[in-house]
């Protein structure tokens, strides 16, 4: 463990377990990079900004660039906390009434950069690791618990493979974006691997790929619907799953709460099953006659968060 002192505090001393104080900046963020810091062995450049990174364009086509939660440079690493007004509607985050400079509410537009920042980071030869809230200890408001010790563990998991292999190739000065090597596309998959294919995680991959098609993810109609999303006339209504024990039950059981949700005729509304592709055989198991049928597509998401629409 690092002997670096914890900004702005000093360990108390104590012949127990690891004390963690978060500095001046209380806030989970803080406390989640504070932990990633501690992981890497040096301290991430936060709220840093790339020329190459921007913004919708405002009233006089000014660009401001991004800004990424934390970015470490000898590991060619960004890490972002995402906690869940990222991944769900919310009316105090989100102002609804309120147009931003993208032409669309504040929720939408953090949808939209988040989905830039997931493609743009990895096309310019950096490493992009997204920890939301249930990577961690956390309650269902998805508030941090704070236990140090298995936090820190946690986040070790994750950043192991980055922080295991040489350094991505800095991009040149005039943004071009830099392939990203063979070995470190290998070990970014195995991250997302060792962290799980929780069915958070699918999620999140998937409203992301939603907004890049044009959608607009809103408060389901339904409490236990997981994926609504609007576009134009069209609905789409989707029953997500993550990688299971048993992943065949698991699936039989989304069919079924999917067909609980087909409550209109409307041929504009859509269904979606949503799994992780390593376990697409098991939604393949419905023939693709009845999908079509009951107009449900299904969607693979791969370890590194691409989303592919099955045709058949």
């Amino acid at each position: 463990m690092s002997s670096r002192p914890w900004r702005g505090v000093e360990e108390p001393p104590r012949a127990v377990a690891p004390f963690f104080p978060m500095g001046r900046d209380q806030s989970d963020e803080a406390y989640v990079l504070d932990l990633c810091d501690e992981a890497l062995g040096e301290e991430g450049l936060r709220q840093h900004r790339f020329d190459w990174l921007l913004g919708d364009p405002g009233r006089t086509g000014h660009r401001s660039r991004l800004p990424v939660d934390a970015y470490w440079p000898d590991h060619g690493l960004v890490v972002e906390y995402r906690e869940l007004q990222h991944d769900r509607p919310n009316a105090f985050f989100d102002k609804p009434d309120r147009l931003t400079v993208s032409g669309v509410h504040r929720g939408r537009q953090r949808a939209l950069y988040d989905a830039r920042r997931d493609t743009l980071i990895p096309q310019h030869g950096l490493r992009l690791t997204v920890i939301r809230p249930a990577d961690l200890s956390a309650d269902v408001r998805g508030r941090l618990r704070r236990h140090p010790e298995t936090d820190l563990a946690a986040v070790r998991t994750l950043l192991a493979p980055i922080a295991s292999v040489e350094a991505a190739p800095a991009p040149p000065g005039d943004g071009t974006p830099v392939p990203v090597p063979a070995p470190l596309r290998t070990r970014t998959a195995q991250a997302a691997t060792a962290a799980g294919h929780t069915e958070d995680r699918v999620t999140e991959a998937f409203r992301a790929w939603l907004v890049l098609q044009g959608w607009t993810p809103v408060t389901p109609a339904d409490a236990h619907t997981d994926v609504e999303a609007v576009r134009g006339a069209e609905r789409l209504i989707g029953e997500v799953k993550g990688r299971t024990r048993a992943p065949g039950t698991d699936l039989d059981t989304a069919y079924g709460q999917l067909l609980r949700r087909m409550t209109e005729s409307d041929p504009a509304v859509q269904y979606a099953i949503v799994v992780p592709a390593s376990v697409l055989s098991h939604a393949r198991r419905v023939p693709s006659a009845v999908r079509r049928l009951l107009r449900i597509d299904l969607y693979a998401v791969s370890p590194d968060g691409g989303v592919e629409q099955v045709r058949e």
